[in-house]
């Protein structure tokens, strides 16, 4: 394995000994997730064009790489086409929690079908390689558990959380006809739980929520009964896993990203209240449509295809992202956040 020497560049960094440098498009690089990729990657030499509408990203998610001479920042949508020269295209560009898909539900699946479809018409010009992030919402309320990439899933194909999971559901479709018509190079992760600095704190995903909830010493809001189970990734391990999947040649996947450790609802609220030394009260409220009961990933092919499995345990994640909530709250000083 090369050694890695870390050295700035107008601020920047960069690891010396990486193998060829990408000109690399990022669609969603403002988001959550995206914004990291953005950052892992210029870390690793390349050139990053980071995409985004700004619907659910946000500009002081990457305002720290601005000023690095190997990035770039597009507003566009991409529902709208696009022509780029690049080498490598993440396709993250959708909005991914049930507060902000659910507000636009047409523009949600517009963004997944008509996104994915103009992404895959760039990568099959340039002849680039092309990652789509899936999600474990494909699954539906799964009726085997752990899931495992061959289960076909148990999804409502009329329910309130179908512009996301059955708009997901298509781009898999898409991803997987282009690289066998058109021999698009195609891979396809399908993303478990995850957390991390820089999530929004109205998003409604239940960590961001219980950590709000609990710095704001406000009700911790459970729907059900808190005994249905996720299994949380951190953004870091999620990363490394992405671009070990871009690097893999020969394999298209799909293939589960997330830490199968699986827990309830209650167990993270309770987690979350102890870190946090909240005395915040937990309330029960009814859970909503579709809502799945179990979700655990089964990371085999991960193991075996990209020598990959999660580090960070869930509380020193939820440290981290406490600090970030912490830190975000008193800067926007604030008890009704917006993220």
């Amino acid at each position: 394995m090369a050694k890695l020497i870390f050295f700035t560049v107008k601020g920047g960094f960069c690891r010396k000994g990486m193998k060829e440098k990408k000109r690399i498009l990022v669609t969603g690089g403002a988001g959550f997730i995206g914004s990291h990729l953005c950052e892992e990657l210029l870390g690793d030499g390349h050139d990053v064009i980071c995409l985004d509408n700004f619907f659910t990203g946000r500009k002081e998610n990457i305002a720290h790489l601005l000023d690095e001479h190997r990035f770039e920042l597009i507003r566009h949508d991409v529902t709208e086409p696009l022509r780029l020269e690049i080498d490598w295209v993440f396709n993250f560009a959708c909005p991914a929690s049930p507060v902000h898909y659910q507000y636009n539900p047409i523009k949600t699946l517009k963004t997944s079908i008509l996104g994915t479809l103009n992404m895959l018409g760039l990568a099959k010009r340039v002849r680039a390689r092309i990652l789509h992030a899936s999600t474990s919402e494909v699954y539906g309320d799964p009726q085997i558990h752990p899931q495992k990439e061959d289960y076909w899933g148990n999804v409502n194909p009329i329910g309130i959380r179908s512009c996301y999971d059955e708009g997901k559901r298509a781009a898999e479709t898409l991803m997987m006809d282009y690289h066998r018509e058109n021999q698009v190079d195609s891979k396809i992760i399908r993303i478990f739980n995850t957390y991390g600095p820089r999530m929004r704190a109205d998003d409604g995903r239940v960590v961001s929520n219980f950590i709000v909830q609990a710095l704001q010493g406000d009700d911790i809001t459970i729907y059900g009964d808190g005994s249905q189970t996720r299994s949380f990734c951190y953004v870091d391990d999620l990363v490394n896993v992405i671009i070990r999947m871009m690097k893999k040649d020969n394999f298209t996947g799909p293939v589960n990203t997330g830490n199968p450790v699986e827990f309830t609802i209650l167990e993270l609220a309770e987690a979350v209240l102890t870190l946090t030394n909240s005395k915040s009260k937990l309330v029960f409220k009814e859970l909503p449509q579709d809502d799945p009961t179990q979700r655990q990933p089964d990371i085999s092919l991960a193991k075996k295809e990209l020598g990959w499995e999660p580090k960070i345990q869930l509380n020193e994640g939820l440290k981290k992202t406490i600090d970030f909530f912490d830190q975000w709250l008193s800067a926007n000083d604030t008890n009704t956040p917006r993220g």
